[in-house]
């Protein structure tokens, strides 16, 4: 079975893409990712046709906006019937309208409806979304771009569990891509490496806090691109601000400052091996309000917080003898068990 990434018509057959153009602000440890997807329909009909796009599992949408023609869209949150209520109401009436939804199937697959687009009309899709770097073993923050409209074989037997295919010949490949990066951090950035060519990194100021890099001219998106970028002083504890909107209402989530604290200490080797032959385990438990909710839609079902009780007990039984170990609740504030993570015994 192969499931299709990319612009599908209602036969589930794929619409070549134009271009993409994929820009990367990565702040300290955090990324802002805005793809650009241009693409036209070559048919001499309208074509109703659906964008699946596959994001992150921990990503987190924070615009879209189509531009078809002198159209502009952009989109809202809404819940999830009426969106769908509205989408099919402006095209039963013969409007334009896009539907943006995560996939059902898979957290981590947004789909796109574009609804009719006419024919020989072009149209533009922008999609903005953040996420958090991770860390690697040698202080690198490595940053994904995969190759979006490669497909993802499922093989026989694996009941819907993905296998995503990283790599295909560049010959199937029909649409250019452009990507450029800005780094900026309160470290210097010592360099910026990856799995394709890329054009030297510039820095944009003496104190190379800044940096901007592209890949290569000619590169062919028949692959993923991974992006590794180091800074100097990387255990250096640092924060970095952002200001309020300015058309955001005073003390409302959007018009307050944020400020966005890393901390990744280093820890002697000593403390590291005793950690590794022993562990510390904290455990977190969440006792809000919902907690209170049954684990599913049917009636006499156990509660949230029961089901999370007889899991907590569970792992407590678990644990290693010598290890460590503390629990955390929280609610609209937090509490522990103990001022701070004790050796596991019978008796704690």
């Amino acid at each position: 079975m192969v499931n299709c990434c990319g612009l599908l018509n209602t036969n589930n057959e794929p619409v070549p893409l134009k271009s993409i153009e994929v820009e990367l602000e990565v702040r300290d440890h955090v990324a802002t990712v805005v793809s650009t997807l241009n693409y036209e329909n070559k048919e001499d009909k309208p074509l109703e046709a659906v964008f699946v796009f596959p994001l992150p599992g921990d990503a987190a949408v924070c615009h879209f906006s189509a531009q078809i023609g002198q159209t502009q869209i952009v989109a809202e949150v809404k819940e999830k019937q009426k969106a769908r209520e509205e989408y099919d109401d402006a095209l039963s009436s013969g409007q334009q309208a896009f539907l943006l939804e995560e996939s059902e199937q898979s957290p981590d697959i947004f789909t796109l409806s574009v609804g009719s687009l006419p024919p020989g009309e072009s149209a533009s899709i922008r999609l903005e979304y953040v996420i958090e770097l991770a860390v690697q073993a040698d202080d690198g923050l490595r940053f994904c771009l995969p190759a979006v409209l490669n497909p993802r074989y499922e093989p026989q037997g694996s009941e819907g569990a993905g296998v995503q295919v990283t790599s295909v010949p560049a010959s199937l490949v029909p649409y250019s891509l452009s990507f450029s990066v800005r780094v900026s951090s309160p470290r210097p950035i010592s360099k910026v490496e990856s799995s394709c060519s890329l054009e030297p990194l510039q820095y944009v100021n003496t104190e190379q806090t800044q940096a901007t890099v592209k890949l290569a001219a000619g590169h062919k998106f028949d692959t993923d691109v991974e992006l590794l970028i180091y800074y100097r002083d990387a255990h250096k504890p640092t924060a970095v601000v952002e200001a309020g909107q300015a058309s955001a209402k005073p003390g409302s989530l959007m018009g307050d400052p944020v400020l966005m604290l890393s901390l990744y200490p280093e820890f002697p080797q000593s403390v590291m091996s005793s950690l590794a032959s022993r562990g510390e385990f904290v455990l977190l438990l969440d006792r809000s309000g919902s907690m209170g909710c049954p684990t599913s839609n049917g009636k006499q079902q156990e509660s949230r917080i029961a089901s999370a009780r007889d899991t907590l007990l569970l792992l407590l039984k678990s644990l290693p003898m010598g290890c460590y170990f503390n629990i955390y609740s929280f609610g609209s504030s937090f509490e522990h068990i103990f001022p701070k993570s004790v050796e596991y015994s019978e008796k704690n």
